[in-house]
């Protein structure tokens, strides 16, 4: 009978332990998934403010070329 307790409260011990660790590895994986996704919403941001910034540097690229397809007419004509 007191090998039956012994037991027992070894049992119900390593149980809570591993119960206890297996909710820190939770806890580490939900960390990291919050993480994660914070990591890919900055992405898609990062993502759109460069794409933005890409059209507008087409745009003064474009702007420019015809500043000096201009000037170009200009000097030829003197």
């Amino acid at each position: 009978m007191v090998v039956d307790e012994v037991v027992n409260v070894t049992s119900n011990t390593l149980l809570g332990d591993l119960v206890v660790e297996l909710g820190k590895f939770g806890l580490l994986l939900q960390t990291l998934g919050i993480v994660i996704i914070l990591w890919i919403a900055f992405q898609i941001i990062a993502l759109i403010i460069n794409r933005k910034n890409r059209e507008r540097i087409k745009k003064i690229e474009s702007n420019l070329n015809n500043i000096e397809k201009k000037l170009d007419r200009v000097l030829k004509k003197k």
